[in-house]
């Protein structure tokens, strides 16, 4: 049998029960991704669904909840300078990171402590 990897589906983040709308503030106003309906049928267990041109990023409810302090997904982002000064004007906190030959890259926490890498390549 051979197969062949297409794609990433989406990207799942863990977030505590209740946080659907700090969810949408930080994703989909701050970070500007869209929300896309999720599913009747997986509506019942929480979370909230986003997605950026063909990428998805599901935020997951997790009892009891551990965010993701190491492991993180990477997002390629066109005009870095623009991003941070949008999340300094809101108040979010990042780390530039300078040890990645070619790119310009921050690290960002979601509001649920996740780590979130955020980079452009020069």
């Amino acid at each position: 049998m051979s197969f062949m990897f297409k794609s990433i589906d989406h990207i799942q983040l863990a977030a505590p029960k209740g946080s659907e709308t700090v969810a949408r503030k930080f994703f989909g106003e701050l970070l500007g991704f869209q929300e896309v309906e999720k599913p009747e049928t997986l509506r019942k267990k929480g979370g909230v669904w986003f997605q950026f041109n063909n990428y998805q990023i599901h935020i997951g409810i997790e009892e009891p909840f551990s965010p993701a302090k190491k492991a993180h997904p990477a997002f390629e982002v066109e005009n870095l300078d623009a991003l941070k000064m949008q999340l300094t004007e809101n108040a979010v906190s990042f780390v530039v990171d300078t040890d990645l030959p070619g790119a310009n890259r921050i690290y960002v926490h979601d509001p649920f402590g996740n780590r979130i890498e955020i980079l452009e390549w020069i």
